[in-house]
């Protein structure tokens, strides 16, 4: 209605002074019956009432679609009545959403390359590091060393990139099953057994039940502890040398926890880590940090229907949760 009015503002201004105006010449013409100009006078303003209400009524819906936005795409392609400029307007909006379309799938298109290309570097790139690695096993200390200390860097971030690549499609790569959770943490600790040597950081497992079962993704989940257990022995080498990690039953859910007693997180940043490329005040002083790690976490971890919880104290260590739902904890059934 608001957007009616102010499109026939002029045409009613007009129409009220021509309303006005007629009776006034009258009078100056010396026509002195001020009934018959009284009579013409909304005879004026009954005629434009009923013209404004026809074009109202039978152009409401074009003026509502003008008002509202659309929640979905689709409602572009809505007709909105048999009016010529509402025929117009459908018209507009279906050219345009063609056009969106096809510039959509277009860039869909350049991204599926450029994930594809980026998941083939990232698997030839894995064949050089493996014969560096070899290469690392014949030098003697110190420099053999340092050499699989690189090489596990370039490894970690060659796995950050393929699985922040995969993640688009991460929903096309699940394959659920039933996942014991003490023999997955070992498979992680067995992974990254030179990275805590290296760091003086050694994992202790607590299980509350032994066997402790989850229905998840096996890979995906691998890549989650692995995140976790690689910023929590980062964050505690040089201040701490044990991590705790524990599977516990809590209220029906299942708990897999990671507890580090490193230099913990700001409160201020405490709500950031999650965010893609935030770094904080830690990753400021360790350079290493992308920002990357704690994004990929929060994204897998709710793609997988799983929830994720942390609390942590300057000075004191981090905790991160990983919370399995009553219906993917197996360890009851």
């Amino acid at each position: 209605m608001r957007l009616f009015f102010r499109e026939h503002v002029m045409l009613i201004l007009v129409q009220l002074f021509q309303a006005v105006m007629i009776p006034i010449l009258f009078w100056l013409d010396g026509y002195r019956d001020v009934g018959v100009s009284l009579y013409a006078f909304f005879l004026s303003l009954l005629l434009i009432t009923v013209v404004l209400c026809y074009r109202y009524f039978s152009r409401r819906n074009f003026y509502q679609r003008l008002q509202h936005s659309f929640t979905a795409l689709d409602q572009s392609l809505e007709t909105t009545e048999r009016a010529p400029v509402s025929e117009a307007l459908d018209q507009l909006l279906a050219a345009q959403y063609r056009l969106y379309q096809e510039e959509l799938l277009k860039g869909e298109d350049r991204q599926d390359e450029h994930l594809m290309f980026m998941d083939r570097w990232v698997h030839q790139m894995k064949t050089p590091l493996s014969v560096i690695e070899l290469t690392a096993q014949t030098l003697d200390e110190p420099e053999s060393s340092s050499l699989r200390e690189e090489t596990d860097r370039m490894r970690e971030g060659l796995n950050t990139v393929l699985y922040l690549a995969r993640l688009r499609t991460i929903t096309e790569d699940f394959h659920i099953k039933p996942v014991v959770l003490s023999k997955l943490i070992q498979e992680v600790n067995q992974e990254n057994k030179r990275f805590y040597i290296r760091n003086e950081v050694y994992p202790v497992l607590k299980e509350e039940k032994a066997g402790a079962m989850v229905e998840t993704d096996e890979k995906w989940l691998f890549f989650l502890l692995a995140q976790l257990i690689h910023n929590a022995v980062k964050y505690s080498a040089g201040k701490s040398n044990q991590l705790i990690l524990s599977v516990y039953e809590r209220l029906g859910e299942l708990v897999l926890e990671v507890k580090d007693f490193g230099i913990g997180i700001p409160v201020v940043d405490q709500k950031r880590i999650f965010n893609k490329f935030y770094t904080g005040e830690n990753g400021r002083k360790y350079r290493e940090s992308t920002g990357m790690g704690l994004y990929l976490v929060k994204e897998v971890t709710e793609k997988l229907e799983h929830r994720l919880e942390m609390e942590s104290n300057v000075g004191k260590g981090t905790t991160f949760r990983i919370i399995f739902s009553k219906t993917q904890n197996l360890t009851s059934m």
